[in-house]
């Protein structure tokens, strides 16, 4: 993501005039929506799976396992690879769109690129409210990920794009905020359509995914394009009107200068996908790609798809676990308004480190409650236990959504130059969407081979992450996008001999190509 393109500084850091206007913040929540619908599909897939109705008429041999009582083991009875497609097939199609996503972002612009979103979304909801086979239900779930592609590569670049400065990590966490609302808002729904007698609830769970599809479509029709996005288009004018708009000021003439010329050098990278394996861009690269497959082995979205099926495995009966799925969506989202407010405070990395350590105990805690009370064949948690791991689920969650969640997509967003920000996102989000899917696709078979040790599994991954912040992430809050490289990365300890050694390549070429130069 491009965490805060037009907020740029001045050569010697001083911030450019702006006020935080309407127009921002209208634009800000209208784009967040694209937020919303991801959260909403993470979360209704889970529950949609744990209804009987919607088991028995796609994947009837998990419905006879789950009613049957000779399972064999408890933590086996949801391990089949159609249904795990079903959720996974989303992040597959996502992970395809997001490389034509990230050409629409570039030649078509943010807003039109939320657009094509918009449209995915709308179609893929109807598909699936209305499915009548495993095909059109899965058709359905591809066009929805097609959506998710295009909506994660364009809305936090958006996002990043429209905020000053000194709000930029806040603003960029509306994204996060709204895929946790999405999440909550399909936790109530499927909560309530798991209710309807005669078999047609999960059709209103997976219909119910119009509204946000219609609001994101909605707000693309309605909101401007960000000026970097019309400078480097070619049109000057337009994007300097725009800067004045979205600034609440006239003076805007050095904030636009700046843009075009940032514009101009990024024009000249005619291969942003290759720029990116530069020496300078390495840092980035690493650090965007390291903190997407870790967002994905915290265990977050293992605890997100499945909640519903997770309760049910430890014996919670069917409302009981989707009343604790609301709990821990309720939670998700309180969570992360705490991380929009203290983002620009305290900072980055100390979030990622704090969660770190609170992240890791609630695993370890839940492994030994599920080691010692949930057997193959006894599933009776009682009451005590019961609350103990929906405290420690609450734990978790609160703390992944005030660090890992956010800062995983705000971090790339704020470190990659214009230049290489259309490629480097769309890395960031393949990345993401790559282990989603692979979390998705093996988590159901992970819980029936590992049983608890699944909990321990992910909790040494969270050691792991939580060492690479300490020795290799830097502090960004504050500094304005177009300083990174002086601020940042040439004083970090291992980083800088990137920056140094690209310097030597970049007056060499300097050199052979002078003339190409103005």
């Amino acid at each position: 993501m491009a965490g805060g393109g037009l907020s740029v500084a001045a050569a010697g850091g001083v911030e450019f005039e702006a006020k935080i206007t309407p127009i921002v913040i209208i634009s800000c929540i209208m784009a967040a929506t694209g937020g919303l619908m991801f959260g909403y599909d993470v979360g209704v897939s889970g529950g949609v799976t744990s209804m009987p109705d919607f088991l028995k008429k796609f994947f009837p041999v998990v419905y006879r396992k789950t009613i049957d009582g000779d399972l064999g083991s408890n933590y086996c009875k949801y391990d089949n690879q159609g249904l795990q497609l079903f959720t996974s097939s989303l992040y597959l199609a996502g992970l395809t769109a997001t490389f034509f996503a990230s050409y629409t972002t570039r030649r078509l612009g943010r807003r039109l690129t939320m657009l094509i979103a918009g449209v995915f979304f709308i179609i893929g909801v109807a598909l699936n409210a209305g499915a009548q086979d495993l095909a059109m239900l899965i058709v359905g779930r591809i066009l929805l990920g097609c959506g998710v592609g295009f909506a994660n590569q364009a809305v936090p670049v958006f996002l990043s794009e429209i905020a000053p400065t000194r709000i930029r990590g806040g603003l960029n966490i509306l994204f996060q905020l709204n895929v946790t609302i999405g999440i909550l808002f399909a936790n109530l729904v499927n909560y309530g359509t798991a209710k309807i007698k005669g078999g047609w609830g999960w059709r209103l769970s997976l219909g119910l995914a119009g509204i946000p599809a219609l609001l994101l479509t909605v707000g693309a029709l309605l909101v401007v394009d960000t000026p970097n996005s019309l400078i480097e288009r070619g049109k000057l004018e337009e994007g300097k009107a725009v800067l004045k708009r979205i600034r609440g000021t006239d003076n805007v003439e050095p904030e636009y200068l700046e843009l075009v010329e940032v514009s101009r050098i990024a024009k000249e990278v005619k291969h942003p996908f290759r720029n990116l394996l530069l020496p300078k861009n390495r840092p980035q690269l690493i650090i965007a790609a390291a903190l997407q497959f870790f967002q994905q082995f915290t265990g977050i979205n293992a605890i997100m798809f499945y909640a519903p099926v997770i309760f049910t495995t430890l014996g919670f009966k069917n409302d009981a676990s989707l009343y604790s799925t609301v709990i821990t969506g309720a939670v998700n989202v309180v969570s992360t308004i705490v991380s929009i407010y203290c983002v620009d405070k305290v900072g980055r990395r100390f979030l990622l480190l704090q969660a770190g350590v609170q992240m890791f105990f609630a695993q370890v805690v839940i492994a030994i409650v599920l080691g010692f009370k949930v057997t193959d064949t006894s599933d009776d948690l009682g009451t005590g236990f019961a609350v103990l791991v929906v405290i420690m689920v609450c734990t978790f969650i609160s703390a992944f959504a005030w660090s890992w969640g956010p800062l995983g997509w705000l971090i790339p967003s704020e470190t990659f130059p214009l230049e290489t920000r259309s490629a480097g996102q769309s890395v960031t989000v393949c990345i993401n969407l790559l282990f989603t899917f692979v979390i998705a696709q093996a988590f159901l078979s992970m819980l029936c081979h590992f049983k608890y040790g699944m909990f321990l599994f992910f909790s040494g991954w969270v050691i792991i992450m939580s060492i690479f912040v300490w020795f290799l992430v830097p502090e960004t809050k504050n500094i304005p996008i177009e300083e990174m490289t002086d601020r940042v990365w040439k004083k970090h300890w291992l980083w800088k001999r990137y920056m140094d050694d690209d310097e030597v390549v970049q007056d060499d070429l300097a050199k052979k190509n002078g003339f190409n130069h103005s």
